[in-house]
């Protein structure tokens, strides 16, 4: 049951569930994440801590940078409860809309080639 609990306390922050939405796109390394949340290094490893915790996210080193990734054994359960039960209710979501416009720049100006 604590896993249970710490698995919705995980997910019961707008901050996290952010992360967790992005992350199901694609795997990023932290400084991909500040530039998308527009967010300072401190707080993002704060919540990525706790959903690392939670097993929600896992993280890899890749030569200079640590990518963050969701695992296989959560990625399953996330894609149901955020396609079938969320999704509907974050499509019209400003933060969640901005954040996958983020993402695109973030892509098309390479950030983590510049960090």
């Amino acid at each position: 049951m604590k896993d249970v609990v710490k698995i919705f306390k995980a997910l019961s922050d707008p901050t996290r569930l952010r992360i967790l939405l992005l992350l199901l796109k694609r795997e990023l390394c932290v400084c991909e994440l500040m530039f998308i949340l527009e967010m300072e290094q401190s707080r993002l490893s704060h919540q990525l801590k706790i959903l690392k915790n939670a097993d929600l996210v896992e993280d890899e080193r890749e030569s200079r940078w640590i990518i963050y990734r969701i695992p296989e054994s959560a990625r399953k359960s996330l894609v149901t409860v955020f396609g079938e039960f969320l999704n509907a209710r974050l499509e019209d979501n400003k933060e969640v809309r901005q954040d996958v416009e983020n993402l695109g720049t973030c892509l098309k100006e390479e950030i983590r080639k510049k960090h």
